[in-house]
């Protein structure tokens, strides 16, 4: 059989057989549900260790003891963070009214990403929390570990008497069977891309299904005035260098003013000169006005701080305040994350949305997070 025909064909076998099982979980209470999560996560969390020495095995990337984390972020830690949570039922009432709001699956959610194996992880638990199947389709740089993920995540689904098919990997990685799954009108209910701008739009152009328009990775690192300096280089060599082509790779530095003749020499020594004398790619500092009054770089462009390479370029701004001030109006303008490294009580992530007229107030809700950086988290909107 030609090989477009065997991609086309396995596709719609994979998705006609989640569609079969999706109908046991529609038909479970919230209650039954987490229960099935619960087990798909802890039976992930247990070989968690295997998993990570697969991956970094197989990309030639990471260190495993990092990726054990990863593991255990994309299994139990993300269970914990979603098990209060009430995805099918009833979820708000309003006695006075007679009204309330009725949360019902999906149905079968595919899922197109690149090479992170641990979304394979978070992306079934968060589908089976709310009756949903998911159809996988990752790419081939890590489909081993990929593969797996969904093995160890179906024995978990045997485990607590729900089919193998609720989870699945596509096994083929061509451009033929994402297409497919973009075009399986009737069987695939949702598709959602994760990862770089050219999956996005790819699925965003072809898809015929529902699809949701996810961000590209244009992610931030703020270092504070009270810095450590030291950490704050090791962060951005590690989230620049180490995979600079990955969605989640940093592709914006943000520096106080106040640190910025004192850091940004720092930050040059170790991304360029370092690099080169280490017979490394050099990173390409693209710099705003007063980053390139301190050190040599490029000149940024207009549209620098709001791109995402996907390479070893690194736009590199200085500003004035902390969050409450220019960084804030920075963020919600470029409508991205980033976090900040300080040792002392200031912003470490901020998720920063638009104002409109139905949320015009600030509204935060500090967290300790990301404590191995340093600071304290937060979820915010402006």
């Amino acid at each position: 059989m030609d090989r477009d025909l065997q991609s086309i064909q396995e596709v719609r076998d994979l998705v006609a057989r989640a569609k079969a099982a999706q109908r046991q979980l529609a038909e479970m209470s919230q209650q039954k549900l987490d229960g099935i999560c619960k087990a798909i996560a802890e039976a992930c969390a247990a070989k968690a260790e295997p998993l990570a020495r697969m991956a970094v095995e197989e990309t030639g990337f990471g260190v495993w003891q990092d990726k054990v984390l990863k593991n255990l972020l994309g299994s139990t830690i993300t269970w914990e963070s979603i098990r209060d949570m009430t995805a099918v039922g009833i979820l708000r009432e309003d006695p006075q009214r007679g009204l309330m709001e009725v949360g019902v699956p999906m149905g079968v959610v595919a899922i197109i990403y690149e090479s992170r194996p641990n979304v394979t992880s978070d992306a079934a638990a968060l589908a089976v929390k709310s009756g949903n199947v998911c159809v996988l389709r990752g790419g081939k740089e890590a489909f081993r570990s990929a593969g797996a993920i969904v093995e160890a995540l179906r024995e978990g689904l045997e485990g607590a008497g729900l089919p193998r098919e609720a989870v699945s990997l596509v096994q083929d990685t061509t451009r033929r069977s994402a297409r497919e799954l973009m075009e399986a009108v009737g069987l695939v209910d949702l598709l959602i891309p994760r990862g770089g701008a050219g999956l996005i739009r790819a699925c965003v152009e072809n898809a015929r299904v529902p699809c949701i328009q996810t961000g590209t990775g244009v992610c931030h690192v703020y270092v504070d005035r009270d810095a450590d300096l030291g950490m704050a280089l090791n962060i951005i060599d590690n989230a620049k260098t180490s995979r600079p082509s990955v969605c989640n790779a940093e592709e914006v530095c943000l520096v106080h003013r106040d640190i910025a003749e004192a850091f940004l020499p720092m930050l040059r020594a170790r991304l360029v000169t370092d690099r080169a004398a280490a017979g490394l790619q050099s990173v390409e500092l693209r710099l705003d006005s007063r980053a390139g009054a301190v050190i040599e770089g490029v000149p940024a462009g207009e549209a620098d701080f709001d791109t995402e390479f996907l390479d070893y370029i690194l736009a590199v701004g200085v500003v004035d305040s902390d969050y409450r001030g220019e960084l804030a109006v920075f963020l919600t303008c470029h409508k991205r994350e980033g976090y900040t490294v300080s040792p002392g009580e200031r912003i470490a992530q901020m998720v920063i949305l638009p104002v409109s007229m139905a949320e015009p107030l600030q509204v935060e809700e500090l967290d300790e997070t990301l404590r191995g950086a340093g600071g304290f988290g937060s979820t915010g909107k402006q």
